[in-house]
């Protein structure tokens, strides 16, 4: 892996696990010791992380990176609604019923995986992941695929600043069953409602748990 490409996704990770909090200062001397990458490749990844919206340039403080308020929740969720709408609609016209009628019944199960025993919860979010993969795959559309994992990234870290509690995630889990199910019976107007109505939820449960970190970290 390239040096940049190493120091880019460092960071990201970072950034989205909030490890680096809104309004650190990314100070090229330090980041590229903390890394062990030169300031060249440094500074590569700085301006990915920009591109993206993650970091953002403050004059004579250098790199810092980006807050996330409720304005930018709802405006990432009324993206989020146009473009995974319009997947899973584009997989359940294209897809392998047999992948998502798999999927629909691991999500079924997927309580088991949302206990005590893995507070990370890594099991779910991973099953989470390969729905979206499959939504991708099966919408056939790289463009919107691109899209979708520049969005992504970023409600990564909205993720983090909601209690993801298990009823939360156990409701959330029959949500996904359900847009799995409309995708498998090739309904398009059903996968699309399904999705529109874990969105809803999932924004509800956001808004309503959000916790803010502490205002001395934001710059």
């Amino acid at each position: 892996m390239r040096a940049s490409d190493r120091a880019y996704e460092a960071l990201r990770d970072d950034i989205t696990e909030w490890r680096l909090l809104p309004g650190t200062v990314l100070a090229e001397v330090e980041q590229s010791e903390r890394l062990g990458v030169s300031r060249t490749p440094l500074r590569e990844a700085l301006s990915r992380l920009t591109a993206e919206g993650l970091t953002t340039t403050a004059g004579s403080r250098g790199v810092v990176v980006t807050d996330v308020s409720l304005d930018d929740i709802d405006e990432l969720f009324e993206l989020r609604e146009t473009l995974e709408c319009k997947a899973a609609a584009l997989a359940a016209e294209r897809g392998d019923s047999a992948v998502f009628l798999q999927l629909q019944k691991e999500f079924l199960e997927a309580p088991a995986l949302i206990d005590g025993s893995d507070p990370g919860r890594h099991a779910y979010y991973d099953l989470s992941g390969r729905l979206d993969a499959a939504i991708d795959a099966a919408a056939s559309n790289s463009y919107l695929a691109q899209a979708m994992r520049g969005l992504r990234v970023h409600l990564v870290r909205v993720r983090r600043l909601a209690a993801d509690d298990a009823p939360r995630l156990t409701s959330a889990a029959a949500e996904h069953a359900a847009i799995a199910e409309a995708i498998a019976a090739g309904n398009p107007r059903l996968a699309e409602a399904a999705t529109t109505l874990h969105l809803h939820r999932s924004l509800s449960h956001v808004k309503n748990t959000h916790r803010p970190h502490d205002k001395e970290h934001h710059g």
